[in-house]
């Protein structure tokens, strides 16, 4: 067995693994819905991938970049502390 085939198959593997683990499916399920889980996982960190190389590029093109990231770091920690207070926003 080669090496990448062995890397491909264990990374599979564990994909099976933490999706019984987190939906609670049963193994066999789980393993019969495999490609499904890899493609999707794929198309997932595909996406990931391409909006962060636009989003690097459009903030290394801005004029203040750290002023971008500092406020987007600012509303981050805002949510957060607003979350550990139990501030519940207003639905309309």
């Amino acid at each position: 067995m080669s090496t990448r085939l062995f890397a491909a198959s264990l990374a599979v593997t564990a994909v099976v693994v933490l999706a019984v683990w987190i939906t609670d499916l049963s193994f066999q399920r789980a393993a019969l819905l495999a490609p499904v889980l890899v493609v999707g996982i794929g198309a997932v960190a595909g996406m990931a991938v391409f909006w962060g190389r636009i989003g690097w590029d459009s903030l290394r093109r801005s004029g203040h970049p750290w002023r971008y990231v500092a406020g987007g770091l600012a509303f981050i920690a805002l949510l957060v502390v607003l979350t550990f207070l139990g501030v519940n926003l207003p639905h309309e």
